[in-house]
């Protein structure tokens, strides 16, 4: 789902420079945050979906605003990190708008969506069941992109040797190279995985995860 025209991240108010204060540029993300969430609300709305998967995909959306905003005021250091958590929060918004039918899960150190880890090589695992007669491959976030990862110390995601078979039952291990990382950097990736039948793909998903280095 697009972004809102017009929308470059860059904006706060009617100035045409961002603020180079972190605690200002906070308030302004978490105010878009809300802003934006109601946007998400609305693509819901649109769908129509049955009761509970309604309710679900709405407390999905809730439920990012909290955290999103909790990690903006209490994790970000710096107008990059700000960055790196907004944009997280805003595809984990889309994700939850766009609802959660296969069941994967992204793991760093046994947690999901928000965790904590040390600087290194960071592993991690991604698993998933796929529904009956079909098979789950890591997919493509876009185009030529396998992955969408942000961070505020260079981090990036090892793409030698990823499995391209489809799994009955997936767990692989990724390399997420941090070894730049210092106390208090963020980083955000999107991990996207295709349910598949009969080698055609059924449907796609992508999970964000949000580490912070400790």
């Amino acid at each position: 789902m697009a972004m809102p025209e017009g929308y470059d991240g860059l904006r706060t108010g009617d100035e045409s420079e961002r603020t180079d204060d972190p605690n200002e540029y906070k308030r302004t993300c978490i105010d878009f945050i809300e802003d934006i969430s109601h946007d998400y609300e609305a693509w819901v709305d649109y769908y129509k979906l049955p009761e509970d998967e309604d309710k679900r995909r709405r407390e999905g959306i809730k439920a990012t605003i909290a955290r999103t905003n909790e990690w903006l005021a209490k994790v970000a250091q710096s107008i990059k990190a700000v960055d790196v958590i907004m944009n997280d929060g805003i595809q984990k918004m889309a994700e939850s708008t766009a609802g959660k039918p296969l069941e994967i899960g992204v793991f760093v150190n046994q947690k999901s969506g928000y965790t904590e880890t040390k600087p290194g090589v960071i592993d991690v695992v991604v698993k998933g069941n796929p529904r009956k007669n079909r098979k789950l491959k890591l997919g493509y976030h876009f185009k030529d992109d396998r992955f969408r990862i942000e961070s505020t110390c260079g981090a990036y995601l090892e793409e030698t040797n990823l499995p391209t078979e489809g799994f009955d039952e997936m767990e692989i291990h990724l390399k997420l190279h941090a070894e730049n990382a210092k106390s208090r950097d963020v980083i955000s990736f999107t991990i996207t995985i295709g349910e598949f039948e009969n080698d055609v793909e059924i449907d796609k998903r992508g999970i964000s995860t949000v580490v912070h280095l400790v």
